[in-house]
């Protein structure tokens, strides 16, 4: 049964996601699925390849528009027409692909398509790039990122740090929600540590969490509740703390709770 709105507004998580449908001609990518995320808390979003995992990320990021179904944040009925929409109402996503600028450093790409400038002569725009470099430096220090050095191309940074480059590139716009799509993917232990580091420090910090990982290791390290998808369908949303790896293995597997 569906939540109502008034039923929302005596509890009012931070996103809430209400029996939403998506297809795809004759196929159910996502099925009536309904998901609550708290304001400050991780949620891992886990289940096998075509469990639908990218199509409801890109659902609530305003990607992609659900056939069926409402999402509501902090209590309120929205409707997402483009990812700027998401973008506008606090929720941030972190694509496996980053979108930073390989010749670009640090700065410049944390304040990409947001430059501060300041006027020459009262004529012309110029990059403030002091101005970035030094808000950069603040809010990279106030979320316990450490790279070698701002003023390098970010190519020339490791995959670890590229990665919380893209995050940070997010915090500017002070989100209340970041979606994380595989964000310690392809990175060594060490590096994989550090973005957990950072998710952690995120949430401590306020702000929620969506992860899709199929890294159990991390998820049962980061998360504070793990929601299991397959074949389009929530299988069930478990407190970590009281579930095991094999539980949860179960449940991917077997689509039983």
């Amino acid at each position: 049964m569906s939540m109502t709105t008034e039923a929302l507004e005596l509890h009012q998580p931070l996103l809430s996601v209400r029996d939403i449908d998506k297809s795809y001609g004759g196929l159910r990518a996502i099925d009536g699925v309904s998901l609550d995320i708290e304001g400050g808390e991780i949620v891992a979003l886990v289940g096998d390849n075509g469990a639908g995992k990218s199509t409801l990320i890109k659902m609530i990021c305003g990607a992609l528009r659900p056939d069926g179904g409402e999402i509501f944040l902090r209590g309120k009925a929205i409707a997402f027409g483009s990812p700027k929409d998401a973008t506008d109402a606090g929720i941030e996503t972190v694509h496996q692909s980053l979108g930073l600028v390989d010749t670009l450093n640090v700065p410049e790409n944390v304040f990409l398509g947001r430059e501060k400038t300041f006027r020459v002569l009262g004529l012309f725009n110029q990059l403030d790039l002091s101005a970035m470099r030094e808000e950069t430096r603040k809010l990279l220090e106030r979320f316990g990122i450490s790279v070698p050095t701002l003023n390098e191309p970010v190519f020339r940074l490791s995959g670890g740090q590229r990665q919380t480059i893209a995050i940070s590139r997010l915090l500017l716009s002070e989100p209340s929600l970041i979606i994380m799509d595989e964000p310690m993917a392809a990175l060594g232990v060490d590096e994989g540590r550090r973005v957990m580091d950072l998710v952690v420090n995120l949430r401590d910090q306020g702000i929620a969490v969506l992860m899709i990982s199929h890294n159990l290791e991390h998820v049962f390290k980061v998360a504070d509740r793990i929601a299991v998808l397959k074949n389009g369908r929530l299988v069930g949303v478990v407190a970590t703390s009281d579930a095991s790896r094999e539980s949860v293995v179960s449940m991917i597997t077997l689509g039983t709770a």
